[in-house]
């Protein structure tokens, strides 16, 4: 069994930076492929960037070049560098497997970019 706890959220001014940390009660690296999703409010939760036991990467386009996943199985946790926020970038930060498993969402950790 894997839970999954998101943290590092908060509130930043435009063009500022944080990181999501994604920790997991059980071993990521039985899991293929990790990846971040967000969700603002009244939109659909939509995949920002995933990353594959190999080290693997892809992104959205609308944070290509911005932001940075990377995963670290040996002490089950998986991080979203997010650099050059834009107000767009306001919404809550889940972590998942890609595909997601439902039952695997966590209450995710909210991000706030203010102009």
């Amino acid at each position: 069994q894997v839970q999954l706890v998101e943290s590092g959220g908060g509130l930043v001014q435009a063009g500022g930076s944080l990181r999501l940390s994604c920790a997991a009660s059980g071993s990521i690296d039985s899991i293929n492929t990790m990846g971040w999703y967000r969700q603002a409010p009244g939109k659909q939760r939509d995949l920002v960037a995933r990353v594959s036991t190999r080290g693997t990467t892809d992104y959205a386009d609308s944070v290509k070049g911005r932001f940075t996943i990377s995963r670290d199985n040996a002490n089950d946790t998986l991080y979203l560098q997010m650099n050059s926020l834009k107000p767009e970038d306001t919404a809550v930060y889940y972590c998942n497997s890609v595909p997601a498993i439902r039952y695997y969402w966590g209450q995710g950790t909210q991000v706030t970019v203010s102009s």
